[in-house]
């Protein structure tokens, strides 16, 4: 009930503007994550759009599309049938796409004596002309995610060298202060890197990672006092 009452919401929102079906297609497959869609059923929504005539989607028009699954899977790669059915309902519940089911469940279309489509039963594209800003301010949102993530990775990549040198000088020259347990929370803070790092991910190494640096760099600078104190002065906070 509550799928139904979010479809007919979105068929009411359809404004009076228009809209290029493959800017907000491009925009749904930079947003696809946040939408919870994989490739295939990104597949399956290009090859949906190519049975619309019109570049444009418009309130004006029939926004029904109704290709067969056979039509569809040919136009998606050869995509099995059951992986089509599964992507269309994916597609359907993130709002994507609405299905207009007819009385015997299959898909046509009506035309008037002008030749027109008077009715038609499939699948409307109405949600991508009704969420085309949305779709489009998810895609700038995650770009913008994108760049911090490979802004702080650069970071990260940086610090993790600069300690990594300062730690081997430590141990290679033999100064005074705790370089092992230096060495072992460097060892520890790389070992908890993630395989595919979240953008949380690497804030995390890279806060860990830098309170390190100020550490190891804080035992470099003070090797007189360190030796005058045995070395207990720095605690390694990891």
């Amino acid at each position: 009930l509550a799928s139904v009452k979010r479809q007919m919401k979105k068929e009411r929102d359809v404004s009076d503007t228009s809209v290029d079906k493959w800017r907000v297609f491009r925009d749904v497959g930079d947003a696809r994550t946040r939408l919870g869609l994989q490739d295939r059923a990104l597949a399956v929504l290009n090859a949906l759009l190519s049975f619309f005539p019109a570049t444009e989607l418009s309130s004006e028009k029939n926004l029904i599309v109704f290709p067969s699954n056979a039509q569809l899977s040919a136009r998606a790669n050869g995509i099995a049938g059951t992986t089509l059915r599964k992507c269309l309902w994916m597609l359907v519940e993130a709002g994507i796409i609405i299905r207009k089911d007819s009385p015997n469940g299959k898909r046509y279309a009506r035309k008037g004596d002008q030749g027109d489509i008077e009715d038609a039963y499939g699948f409307s594209l109405a949600p991508l002309l009704a969420r085309a800003s949305e779709f489009a301010a998810l895609a700038q949102d995650v770009a913008a995610e994108q760049r911090r993530f490979r802004v702080m990775k650069d970071r990260l990549t940086i610090v993790r060298r600069d300690v990594r040198k300062l730690i081997t000088v430590g141990m290679e020259e033999k100064l005074a202060g705790e370089w092992a347990a230096a060495e072992a929370c460097f060892v520890g803070i790389v070992g908890r890197f993630a395989r595919r790092p979240t953008l949380q991910d690497i804030a995390t190494s890279l806060d860990e990672m830098t309170l390190l640096h100020e550490d190891v760099s804080r035992l470099l600078e003070t090797q007189e006092e360190m030796i005058k104190s045995d070395g207990n002065d720095i605690v390694f906070r990891c």
